[in-house]
């Protein structure tokens, strides 16, 4: 609960910082426009009437001005900026405004703040979310070579594309076809920049498995691999961008990273939509993409026996029980005739309470 004399609202940017403090014995308001220079925004805080509490909202500039505040003694709140209440007329909003606006919710204790990852887990973080933007730019690298090599008829039909038949063909066939042209070129430039996307992803694949098998998240990742669709990326990206599972249980879980139906009710009627989609989008795409995993009939494979020996007993038994019990949803979703697709999204639902029944799981 809020119990300090001062409550101060920043405003953050890059190049600019609003702040409003509001005495709460006196009732005084104090304005002022602040560089983002740490030292500068911690020296107006502690020239205000002790003790000060401050809020900002999370957002593109981190959580370095948490730490610095934190340094020197001050308690700071990150805010989430979903959870904010705003007043619905208000059509005017300036950085003042906004900083006024947080310092009050910070007074009546109507914040909701986010979990605040150590150096080394933002640090892990970042490197997660580098792979995660290499994926989606190698999709679009090999994209850009498949339409290239459509519109000028140019069609693979011998199996599955970007394996190592495929790479063949395209070094020897696609080129002789292509000739000495611009339009040769083009496909040169196009997948160049694939086979370079490649390497990428390929060097940050081992620096996360490096990172991986030796660091405070190894026993996690452990323990969420004995979960069919779970591999070592997939467990390190989860374990890093939760965090502190502890904030959750199995039924809120669910709801952090977007996978509960949105809902309109009012009176006798109830009208569920699709699913809300907030919460880290980078975790709900792992969850959906682990869950197509669960379709096919489980067996206990020597991918899975691997993964269960670097795990303890009581992770491997409920790793089991949650195979056995996902599959027989996925069975009962296809007797019933759902559509794949929505019934993907209810088992990556539940699956993500399993991952949280796995990270809380006691060594």
């Amino acid at each position: 609960m809020f119990s300090e004399r001062t409550s101060v609202g920043l405003d953050v940017h890059a190049r600019s910082v609003a702040a409003a403090a509001i005495d709460v014995v006196t009732g005084e308001l104090l304005q002022s426009k602040l560089t983002p220079s740490h030292e500068h925004i911690t020296s107006w805080v502690q020239g205000l009437p002790g003790p000060v509490a401050v809020t900002y909202e999370a957002g593109p500039t981190g959580f370095d001005l948490y730490r610095a505040l934190s340094a020197a003694g001050i308690r700071c709140e990150v805010a989430a900026p979903s959870k904010l209440q705003k007043p619905p007329g208000d059509r005017v909003k300036t950085d003042a405004k906004d900083a006024i606006h947080l310092a009050k919710l910070l007074r009546l204790d109507q914040i909701t703040s986010v979990a605040i990852p150590s150096v080394d887990q933002e640090a892990a973080r970042d490197l997660v979310r580098a792979r995660e933007d290499c994926r989606g730019d190698l999709m679009r690298a090999r994209h850009r070579v498949s339409k290239l090599l459509l519109r000028h008829g140019i069609v693979y039909y011998d199996g599955d594309a970007w394996t190592l038949k495929h790479d063949v063909w395209l070094r020897h066939e696609v080129m002789a076809q292509l000739g000495a042209g611009a339009t040769r070129l083009a496909f040169d430039s196009d997948y160049e920049n694939v086979l370079a996307m490649n390497a990428r992803r390929d060097r940050l694949d081992t620096a996360i498995a490096q990172m991986a098998a030796r660091s405070e998240f190894t026993p996690m990742v452990h323990r969420l691999g004995c979960l069919r669709g779970i591999s070592t990326l997939t467990g390190f990206a989860l374990a890093v961008e939760i965090g502190d599972w502890s904030r959750f249980t199995g039924n809120t879980i669910g709801s952090f990273v977007g996978l509960v139906p949105s809902e309109y009710s009012s009176g006798t009627s109830r009208i569920q939509g699709s699913i809300t989609k907030t919460g880290n989008t980078h975790v709900r795409r792992l969850l959906v993409e682990a869950a197509w995993h669960h379709r096919s009939r489980y067996r206990v494979g020597k991918t899975m026996r691997d993964r269960w020996q670097l795990a303890p007993a009581a992770a491997r038994a409920r790793g089991d029980e949650g195979n056995r019990r996902l599959h027989q949803r996925w069975v009962r979703f296809t007797e019933r005739r759902k559509k794949n697709t929505i019934a993907n999204v209810a088992i990556a639902r539940e699956l993500a309470g399993w991952c949280w029944s796995l990270a809380m799981l006691e060594e």
